[in-house]
Formats: C-alpha cells, sequence, structure tokens
C-alpha cells in the first residue's frame, strides 16, 4: 500500500523524522518495505496484514500512528451545498438481498461540472500509483484510497426509473464493465441494477452505460457494504479484480458506509455541484456491535510478562477500542466496526503486545500449568483389554477402515455399508461394517510366509448407515487358527480349538469385572449351523464366537478351520461392571473332593455352573472340571465328566462331615436337574 506523508497529515500531525517514523511503524507491524521522495513529497510502500483493510487507505494508517505516538486524530468536516430536493425523491433504494448487501447508502450532486480534477486531488491520485481521470472519478479514488471505503458514482441521468436495485443477477444476464468487456453473470452473483438491466456488479466493477462522461451533470454517489464472500467469489468466478473488490473481500467499515458518501458529495460541491437533502440508508439488517471481554491474567499467560492495566486501557482506547472496566483485571471492550479483524481475547492481546513492543517480551516461556487430563474409563477398559489379550498369546494388529463391497457382502453382517464419496481405490470403496474381514487378511498374509499358526485381535471401529445418520461402533474381534506356541521336542504341538478362544473372552469378562455373562447357542450368519455362541451380558448380547463357515474361508482360500469372535465394545461399556470387593486370602486348609458323573454329551458346564450357584454355598470356593471322557467303555450318547470340588472357610477348618453333606447336596440337584449319576464304583470319600 502506497501511503503518501503529507496525505497522513490530512489527518494527523506528524513532527517526526523520517527515519524515527519508519521505524515506529515497523515496531506497531506495518512494515515499510521501502520509500521514496516525490515532488516534496514522501511516499512509503507500507506491507499490510490480509486482515487489516482499515489500513487500506491513509486515514486507518494515520490511526495507528496516533495510538504510537499518543496524538490525536483532526477532525475533518465535509461542508455542503445542497438543494431543497432530499435524495429518497430523487433516486430509489431497494435491497432484494440483504445477506449479500447489508447497507446501502446514495446520496445526490446535480449540476457538476466534469472536467480535470483541481491540482491538489491530481497530486495525491498520483501518489498512490493511479493517473487522474476527471474530477468525479478521482473523487471515488481519493475516498477510497482516504479512507479504504470503495464508492462508486452513476450518471443519474442514465438510471431507468431513477430507481437502484440491488439483487442477484437472472439467468442469461450480462454486463458491459468500465473497461469495456462483456461478462456474462450467473444466479449467484450480486448485482446493481435499474429497472431495465444491471448497472455494475456489485463490490467489484461499473458498467459502462451508466458511466460518467463530460457530459454528465447529475451523480449518483454509491456507498455500500457488501458480503464479503460473495465479493470474493464473484471477483474469483469474473476474473475481475479492483480496488474495491480487494477491499470489499476483506471486510468494509459497515458504519463509515453514509460517511464516505457525504465526504464524497462534499468534494463534489466544489466542482460548481449541489447535493440532495439527506443521505438514503437501507440497513435493514443492522450488524450487531461486537463486544470481547479482556483478562489481564490472560494477557500474562499468553505474553508471559505482566503489563500494567493502565498500559493495556489506554493503549485500546488511543485505538478506538471503548474500554469499560468491570473489575480489577478485567474489562469489556466494544469494538470499533472498522476493526473487522478482532474477534477474541487473544487478538485484544496481540493489540497490546503489538505497541508494548514485541521486543520487550522475553524470549523464554514461564511453566504452564496443565490440569491432568480427566479420567476416561473406556480408554483405560480398552488398554487392560489389550494386556490381557497380549497375555493370552493374541497379537494386535492395526487394518484400514476401508473395504470391498464384495467382501462386504460375503459377511451378510445386516449392516449397510457406508460408502465412501472419493475413495483411494475403487475396490476399496466403503467403510467396513465388521474386522473380521482384515483379521482374515492378516492370516492370509501370515500363512502365505510360513506361520504355522496365527492368532490375532484387532480393537476398532465398524461403520454402518441407520434409518437417518451413520453410526460407527467400537468393535473388538479375534481370530485364532493352527498351532499353538512354537514346536518343542520334548512335547507334542497342540492346535488351536473353540475352548481357547472361550477361554480368553472369559478371562477378559472376568478381568474387566464383569458378571453375570453366559453364552447361548445361536446361529451367526459369520459361523457355521450350530457353530457358534452369543455371549449374554444381563440379557443383552454383546457379541458371537465360533467356527466360521466354509463358503467364507473359501472366499480367503483358507483350509485349516478358524474360530473368530467379534464384540461390540461400546454395547460393552455401558454395562455396569463390578465393584470391587477385597477378601482376605484365608489362613485354613482347603478341602478337595473330585467327583465322577455319567453325564449327557449336551450338558454344558455353564448350565452344571449356575445350578450349583443357586446352591448359595459359601463354603464352597470354586468347582471346575477336571477330566472330560467318552469311549467305548461310556454309554452311548453319554460323556464321563470329573468335577473337582473345592471347599474351605475363611474363619475355621472344615470338618469331613460337613463336606460330606455339602457333597451329597451337590451330587442330588445335579442329578434332579441333569440326570447325572455316579459312575460306577464312584464313591463319596469320607
Amino acid at each position: 500500500m502506497r501511503i503518501s506523508l503529507d496525505w497522513l497529515k490530512d489527518f494527523i500531525d506528524i513532527d517526526l523524522p523520517l527515519a524515527k517514523l519508519i521505524d515506529k511503524l515497523d515496531m506497531i507491524g506495518l512494515m515499510v518495505e521501502e520509500w521514496e521522495e516525490k515532488d516534496s513529497d514522501v511516499i512509503l510502500d507500507i506491507e499490510t496484514y490480509a486482515n487489516r483493510p482499515d489500513t487500506l487507505g491513509h486515514l486507518g494508517v494515520a490511526r495507528e500512528i496516533a495510538a504510537a505516538l499518543k496524538l490525536k486524530l483532526k477532525k475533518q468536516k465535509w461542508p455542503l451545498t445542497e438543494i431543497q430536493e432530499a435524495s429518497s425523491e430523487l433516486c430509489a433504494v431497494k435491497i432484494y438481498d440483504p445477506d449479500l448487501c447489508q447497507r446501502y447508502c446514495g446520496i445526490v450532486v446535480k449540476g457538476i461540472q466534469v472536467g480535470p480534477s483541481p491540482e491538489w486531488l491530481r497530486k495525491r491520485i498520483e501518489a498512490v500509483g493511479l493517473s487522474p481521470i476527471n474530477n468525479v472519478v478521482d473523487v471515488t479514488n481519493y475516498v477510497l484510497f482516504s479512507t479504504s471505503h470503495p464508492i462508486h458514482a452513476f450518471d443519474l441521468a442514465k438510471i431507468a426509473g431513477r430507481k437502484i436495485i440491488i439483487r442477484r443477477a437472472k439467468e442469461g444476464e450480462g454486463i458491459r464493465t468500465l473497461e469495456e468487456e462483456d461478462v456474462s453473470l450467473s444466479t449467484d452473483m450480486l448485482v446493481i441494477a435499474d429497472e431495465e438491466r444491471p448497472v455494475a456488479i456489485a463490490g467489484v466493477i461499473g458498467g459502462l452505460a451508466p458511466s460518467v462522461q463530460q457530459d454528465t451533470q447529475d451523480i449518483f454517489i454509491e456507498s455500500a457494504y457488501f458480503n464479503p464472500v460473495s465479493v470474493r467469489k464473484t471477483s474469483k468466478k469474473t476474473g475481475i479484480s479492483t480496488d474495491a473488490s480487494y477491499r470489499f473481500e476483506r471486510g468494509a467499515d459497515v458504519s463509515f458506509a453514509p460517511q464516505a458518501a457525504l465526504m464524497a458529495a462534499s468534494l463534489m460541491s466544489q466542482f460548481g455541484g449541489k447535493a440532495s437533502k439527506g443521505i438514503i440508508d437501507a440497513y435493514p439488517k443492522p450488524i450487531k456491535e461486537r463486544t470481547v471481554v479482556l483478562r489481564n491474567q490472560r494477557v500474562f499467560d499468553l505474553l508471559g510478562l505482566e503489563i500494567g492495566e493502565e498500559f493495556s486501557e489506554k493503549t485500546l482506547s488511543r485505538l478506538g477500542f471503548q474500554v469499560e472496566i468491570k473489575r480489577e483485571g478485567l474489562w469489556s471492550i466494544q469494538v470499533p466496526s472498522y476493526r473487522v479483524d478482532v474477534e477474541r481475547e487473544a487478538d485484544l492481546i496481540e493489540e497490546i503486545a503489538r505497541f508494548y513492543g514485541y521486543d520487550k517480551i522475553p524470549v523464554h516461556f514461564p511453566p504452564l500449568r496443565v490440569p491432568e487430563p480427566p479420567l476416561d474409563k473406556k480408554r483405560e477398559k480398552i488398554e487392560s483389554s489389550r494386556q490381557l489379550l497380549l497375555c493370552h498369546g493374541f497379537d494386535e494388529v492395526l487394518n484400514y477402515s476401508f473395504s470391498y463391497p464384495e467382501r462386504e457382502a460375503d459377511f451378510e453382517t445386516g449392516h449397510s455399508a457406508v460408502e465412501i464419496r472419493n475413495p483411494f481405490s475403487s475396490k476399496a470403496s466403503h467403510l467396513r461394517t465388521t474386522l473380521l474381514g482384515g483379521l482374515l487378511d492378516n492370516v492370509v498374509w501370515n500363512k502365505n510366509r510360513g506361520a504355522e499358526g496365527v492368532h490375532l485381535f484387532e480393537i476398532g471401529n465398524i461403520y454402518f448407515r441407520g434409518r437417518t445418520k451413520s453410526h460407527e461402533q467400537r468393535t473388538l474381534a479375534l481370530v485364532t487358527t493352527g498351532q499353538v506356541g512354537s514346536p518343542q521336542w520334548n512335547k507334542k504341538s497342540e492346535k488351536t480349538d473353540f475352548f481357547r478362544l472361550k477361554g480368553a473372552l472369559e478371562a477378559l469378562m472376568a478381568y474387566l469385572k464383569y458378571d453375570h455373562f453366559s453364552f447361548k447357542e445361536e446361529d451367526h450368519t459369520f459361523f457355521g449351523e450350530k457353530n457358534s455362541l452369543a455371549l449374554v451380558l444381563k440379557e443383552d448380547t454383546v457379541g458371537y464366537l465360533g467356527l466360521l463357515k466354509k463358503s467364507l474361508l473359501d472366499v480367503y482360500s483358507l483350509d485349516e478351520p478358524v474360530w473368530a469372535a467379534e464384540l461390540s465394545l461400546d454395547a460393552l461399556f455401558e454395562k455396569t461392571p463390578q465393584a470391587f470387593q477385597y477378601s482376605p486370602v484365608t489362613r485354613f486348609p482347603t478341602v478337595i473332593r473330585d467327583v465322577s458323573f455319567i453325564a449327557d454329551q449336551d450338558v454344558s458346564f455353564q448350565d452344571i455352573r449356575e445350578a450349583v450357584a443357586k446352591l448359595s454355598f459359601h463354603q464352597l470356593a470354586n468347582f471346575d472340571i477336571h477330566d472330560r471322557f467318552s469311549g467305548s467303555s461310556i454309554p452311548k450318547g453319554k460323556v464321563s465328566l470329573s468335577i473337582r470340588f473345592v471347599f474351605c472357610h475363611q474363619k475355621r477348618t472344615l470338618k469331613t462331615e460337613e463336606v460330606d453333606k455339602l457333597q451329597q447336596k451337590i451330587i442330588d440337584t445335579l442329578g434332579a436337574s441333569f440326570n447325572f449319576q455316579l459312575r460306577e464304583g464312584g464313591k463319596i470319600d469320607k
């Protein structure tokens, strides 16, 4: 931005050597890149911030210098020579789209004589690098570079119907601009129109038809506030960038629009024109004033040093902010409308830092008081689950969330997959609805590289569409296949099975302190018929486990059986775990009894456990299946079960007679519930 030192003196009395002025501007962030002397004037080329449109004019730069030097701005007077007719009688203004044009002001100057500008005005225009055109156009440029607020002048006689209509362009409309270029307009562009056609592209450029010519006598001066985003889009779409659009798209001063029109009308009065009475001011949706709370403690937190409250108050006041003291160390700051860059407390602190001096701010920061992060119980449970599964011989993997649509169809999850709008691969075009697809890919990868056993788990999200929105669900999945552990010379290799998977899940549920869980036979689309169980917690199903069906394994060309499980961690974590209870280790000896039964082979240990639990024997510390046998010596459809019962008492040693009675009650209960029979030759130890 080219700034004239003589022009600045119209707003402020500067009595400072040039070197010190440049140094002061640099210190407050208005960097002087170069300067030159021209016609007894000094022209400064100042680099301004992209978000500081107020410094794109001499008035804004003068405000900054006044604050830095603790000076006051000169009061500007703009006298008018008026006619009796009101502005609204000479031209009507109607805003049809107040979201894109929040404010539109206008005033008429009649009887002006268009011609060359006076010497002082020509000098001002040349100082900013423009060529003078005529007194009317030069005035509009003078107001723009003086105040950073763009204005435009129309030949009133060429405005059809003497009506200014601010609206969106109609389909198929076009305009011939001041640069004599034909521009096609689209319906998302805002235009200034009369009763017949567009006469300007709002905030960008005027039209050629109503432009000021040598024979123009009556002028309509436009001063408005246009939506910055709208101006930016229109400028980019049309490929037209002007001094006006450059400022409008960064945010003009909505409050200054009437003053800019008055200023232009006053200058044109010097050329023989007479202004109409009053200013047309269409402002259908006034923009609210911004108020920001500032805390002195926050100034210290961000800058790392103590700055006096008096300095902060006076600095902001000199910059045009209205400071209201709420209490010690707390202010309510009303932001002036020309400071469109100030929206939050940190912006105010930046202003204080600029004028305090960045060179005075220490390069080291004091220790920051960081509060402890809030306890995330779900994250703790996930980490605990991860550690337990690692201890059970499962390795963790992380897979991409992308999936092939064909693979999703093979799993038949019942969920509607979420399609990716811009996938990196045409195959991986959906988000996964199950983790098992990725785990099976991992199994194949490891098998192809010689792994004899693969035991994996993954904790991640699955995604699916609901009726009204998409969902993501935190999930745990496990797979196990092949050999368990490494081959050993002194023992036979073992193959994984269903009980290895089920045991890991039982251990997990116990470790997370979820009691009252059970396994229920239930078919699922992942698993073969009658080869799956549902994991039920407090009457709600939270997952499934079992042997993956052959048709699914064939998709991955897997020959060995693969046992798998998938649990909804979100559903699991919604349940309240059992409260932690401490029980001291008993000081008294335990009594162990092994009892062998002949039982139906389809009786599950879960049913046995539930039946024994109903007896509520506090002396029964634990029981488990010690041996299971079936063979020619066992009747068909039957199985031999050896159950080990462990009895103890917390306060004394149990007597043999007491244990015998407890054991007999358990045998009677199992016989009545499941038709258990003691094996031939089986006797109760006495």
